[in-house]
């Protein structure tokens, strides 16, 4: 018997990747952006490197397959000695699993090296790659981020400085980019002009020393005890240099902010700060609108480890129905682990999550999740709270339903694939086999962010795109119309 190859991906929407880079002469800027990497290994898992800029502007690069802790170790780090480190952590949405695809990404121009690292993904990576058809011999990889390196290349080598080279790749460019860029000249961030993926930066020690950070998250701040200063913010590019006290910073395009939501709901860490808070209070947030709309009777809440768990403990704040942990997660199961055999799986073995029957047996149960996708995971995640005694399972999702794909830097299915986007509200709790089943409204979800609504995307959830894509891009991933239950925001009555 063939298993079905869905089901063997993490039903969630797939990370991301995490950006990085020090800016810090006469400190060991290899192993401080290490640390920084290890802080954002939650968004990606498939490869890590870092290159890092000597005095003498000569880069060194060390890049492989696997998590932080896998690629490097201190050998390695005693060898890449510098005053400018770029990092990187890879989740890949375009592009394959392979070597030659991990970043950053180093090129040599006229004015000497670049090393760039991006999180996002281009709507026009094809338009792009045959504009750049006069050097595609020189292309090592199948991913948009070296077209962006190539096209910043080849705009230097036209004649342009550096600031004004990466304006002119960033604006060849449609689609979500948050970018880190070393050279010989500093250090250079930038957002694309939506700020889909976030970026922040901050400094150590005396500004006065003048040594910056650059990070996808506040939460790589944090680990290496530098002082967050702020977003990098949308249509932003911010030049730092060595012994320059104050940042040079600049607009370089115009656009409405559409911050990723799904960075609020699931990705960042929930120590990341977004609009002056941490996310972990904006998900205990999402937990009490969630109970507020889609009340139920019941004995105990419980989260899904780990990113469901801040909503739970807000369901039960403003339920009055007691949390518990009746799920216990294995934290050393990464993305490449061995897999069991069919007849394992259908005897029941359980990596990742395992119930409590002790917190459950007997129990009106509601378990808190952030989102489904297509489904298989949370189907045997409420077969084992049965089988663990729960007398009823309620599941509540603390976001609204996921009907439509990700374009921007996310790994989502095929719109065929997202369980919303083919059955309705009954049919999903059907195939689950819940006693009841509700999502949080889309609008509980915008305004438990306390911010401006319009300043997210929201279009894996209604569809509207804030970037326009060529017919080919939509068409490879919106195969249908989605007949489920869509946009509707009566889906938890």
């Amino acid at each position: 018997m063939h298993s079905d190859p869905t089901d063997q991906r993490p039903d969630k929407p797939e990370e991301a990747c995490g950006i990085y880079a020090v800016l810090a002469p006469g400190e060991p800027v290899a192993n401080l952006t290490y640390f920084g990497l290890y802080s954002l290994q939650h968004r990606g898992q498939e490869s890590a490197g870092i290159a890092v800029f000597d005095a003498g502007h000569k880069v060194r690069l060390h890049k492989d397959m696997g998590l932080v802790s896998q690629v490097f170790d201190q050998d390695v780090l005693e060898r890449l000695v510098g005053d400018l480190a770029v990092g990187h952590n890879r989740y890949s949405t375009t592009g394959s699993s392979k070597v030659c695809n991990a970043q950053p990404v180093v090129l040599m121009t006229r004015l000497g090296p670049c090393a760039l690292a991006h999180n996002g993904n281009l709507v026009n990576a094809a338009e792009l790659r045959l504009e750049l058809a006069d050097i595609a011999s020189e292309l090592t990889s199948t991913t948009d981020s070296e077209l962006i390196a190539f096209a910043i290349q080849q705009a230097v080598n036209g004649g342009r400085d550096w600031d004004g080279a990466i304006r002119h790749a960033a604006s060849r460019c449609r689609g979500a980019f948050s970018l880190v860029i070393g050279t010989p000249q500093g250090l250079f961030a930038l957002r694309d002009g939506h700020g889909i993926r976030p970026l922040v930066f901050g400094h150590i020690g005396d500004l006065a020393d003048a040594q910056w950070v650059v990070s996808s998250e506040s939460c790589g701040l944090d680990i290496i005890g530098a002082v967050f200063d702020g977003d990098v913010e949308p249509g932003e590019i911010i030049h730092f240099r060595a012994g320059d006290p104050l940042p040079e910073r600049s607009s370089w395009c115009v656009e409405e902010a559409k911050l990723c939501i799904f960075e609020m709901i699931y990705f960042a860490r929930p120590d990341s700060r977004f609009f002056g808070e941490s996310l972990y209070s904006y998900r205990v947030r999402i937990g009490e609108a969630l109970a507020r709309e889609t009340p139920v009777a019941a004995d105990i809440v419980i989260g899904v480890p780990d990113s469901g768990i801040p909503a739970a403990i807000g369901y039960s704040q403003a339920s009055g129905i007691p949390f518990g942990d009746g799920l216990i997660k294995n934290r050393y199961v990464g993305r490449t682990f061995i897999q069991p055999t069919q007849a394992m799986r259908e005897a029941g073995i359980r990596v990742k999550l395992n119930p409590l029957p002790d917190v459950l047996a007997g129990k009106r149960v509601v378990v808190i999740d952030d989102s489904i996708v297509r489904g298989t995971t949370s189907r045997k995640l409420v077969q084992a709270l049965r089988d663990a005694g729960a007398l009823e399972v309620h599941m509540r999702i603390s976001s609204p339903p996921v009907t439509h794909p990700c374009f921007y830097g996310i790994d989502t299915d095929t719109q065929d694939q997202l369980i919303a986007a083919r059955l309705s509200l009954a049919e999903i709790s059907s195939h689950l086999g819940v006693d009841s089943l509700a999502y949080l409204s889309q609008q509980g979800m915008v305004e438990a962010a306390q911010a401006n609504s319009s300043h997210f995307c929201t279009a894996c959830f209604d569809g509207s795109y804030p970037i326009e894509m060529d017919e080919q891009v939509r068409s490879s991933k919106l195969m249908l119309e989605p007949s489920g239950i869509a946009a509707s925001v009566l889906l938890h009555r």
